[in-house]
């Protein structure tokens, strides 16, 4: 049986997000796969940002190795992205189409050390996680998030927060989530040394994100409503599949005069500022072919274009090891600051167990994991998300 593998390792080097032991995480997976499982060099795909002389795992290129036969929604209202060097980024409708397109009979085994990767195979079946639980009982759910670095609930209250911020407004200690400051301290510390271990979380909050696209861009008048819109203008047809569905009814609806005024307006136009609704319409005036590639996406309904509540039958051949839950952050640890050792937390757990000799299923790689970073000090929790007859499958085959 045919054996393949992509590795991919950004530490967005010289940008806000810099971290340090992701492509050190890409050689340890790389010498394991050849030396443990016998992978040939030859159908391993190295993708990092530290060297010229690799494939850089830009959006289009990342996509564009990954093992696929050819060539999307969320309750939350945002999408789960993993960021690429260049900042296009890629969400879990890709992923899911990705997994959907794998060959009957085959398998593919996503393992992703970021942070609120639980779920990233949408509508995935969750075997181990906390991803998807139900929170109707709030007294119940704060007792079960005290033992996380915050709940799903914190963690929406956050991301409205740096939304908010990332347009210049700072809510006031009062009306933010976390009323007691010492708790807000530390739910909001991204970076911290135990010892001689120092950790950084992996996450990329949108203000961040709206920092390093206004730096790549020269344009200061980017904020939430205007990420997707930005995205476009900088990547066309080589942006994400969801990006392009967004501005097919996005351009649709500003060339059928439906824009949304100078106060956005509601509904799906209100989700666009209205500054990236006159930059778009003077794009559409100045370029006829600006909008093709948005055009040509296809779009089943306005819901498809952004996050809603769509649901799907569950992949068959799909299997996600996430490195944390939905609602958590990974860590990036660098031991008494020695760069050239750093790891991510959940990455690290896994060469550990392997190392031990034995083989390992996908439940008992989680599992194990699990009680390794917890022994550690690290909050994180993995997840198993697949088939029922895939939980008792080995890690690789």
């Amino acid at each position: 049986m045919g054996k393949k593998a992509v590795l991919i390792g950004c530490n967005y080097a010289g940008t806000k997000a810099e971290l340090r032991g992701c492509v050190n995480d890409v050689k340890r997976m790389h010498s394991c796969l050849v030396d443990r499982y016998g992978f040939s060099e030859d159908d391993i795909n190295i993708l990092i940002d530290t060297d010229d002389s690799y494939t850089q795992p830009t959006g289009p290129d990342t996509v564009r190795v990954s093992p696929r036969r050819s060539g999307d929604d969320d309750d939350t209202g945002y999408d789960e992205c993993i960021v690429p060097s260049d900042f296009n980024l890629i969400n879990d409708d890709d992923f899911r189409e990705l997994v959907d397109q794998v060959p009957h009979g085959c398998r593919i085994t996503i393992v992703s050390d970021s942070c609120h990767s639980g779920g990233l195979i949408d509508e995935a079946k969750e075997q181990i996680g906390e991803s998807y639980k139900n929170d109707t009982n709030e007294e119940e759910e704060d007792k079960e998030e005290s033992g996380s670095s915050f709940g799903f609930r914190k963690f929406l209250h956050k991301t409205a927060e740096s939304a908010l911020e990332s347009r210049g407004i700072r809510l006031p200690s009062g009306l933010r989530h976390n009323k007691n400051r010492e708790e807000e301290e530390e739910v909001e510390e991204e970076e911290r040394t135990y010892g001689d271990l120092h950790v950084k979380n992996k996450s990329l909050p949108i203000s961040t994100l709206i920092d390093i696209l206004k730096q790549q861009t020269g344009k200061e008048d980017i904020d939430v409503g205007k990420v997707r819109p930005t995205l476009f203008d900088m990547f066309g047809e080589d942006s994400s599949p969801k990006v392009k569905k967004f501005m097919n009814v996005l351009l649709n609806k500003l060339q059928g005069g439906e824009g949304g005024g100078s106060g956005g307006g509601g509904g799906f136009m209100g989700m666009v500022g209205s500054l990236a609704q006159e930059f778009l319409k003077q794009k559409l005036e100045n370029d006829s072919d600006y909008a093709k590639p948005a055009m040509e996406a296809e779009v089943g309904r306005k819901e498809d274009a952004y996050a809603g509540s769509k649901k799907r039958d569950l992949p068959e051949n799909g299997i996600l090891i996430s490195g944390c839950q939905t609602h958590e952050t990974s860590a990036d640890a660098t031991p008494g600051g020695r760069p050239d050792q750093a790891y991510g937390a959940l990455s690290n757990a896994i060469q550990t167990i392997l190392e031990s000799g034995d083989d390992v299923s996908n439940y008992k790689l989680v599992t194990q994991a699990r009680k390794l970073l917890k022994k550690q000090g690290f909050t994180q929790n993995p997840g198993l998300y697949c088939d029922d007859n895939h939980v008792e499958a080995s890690f690789v085959c």
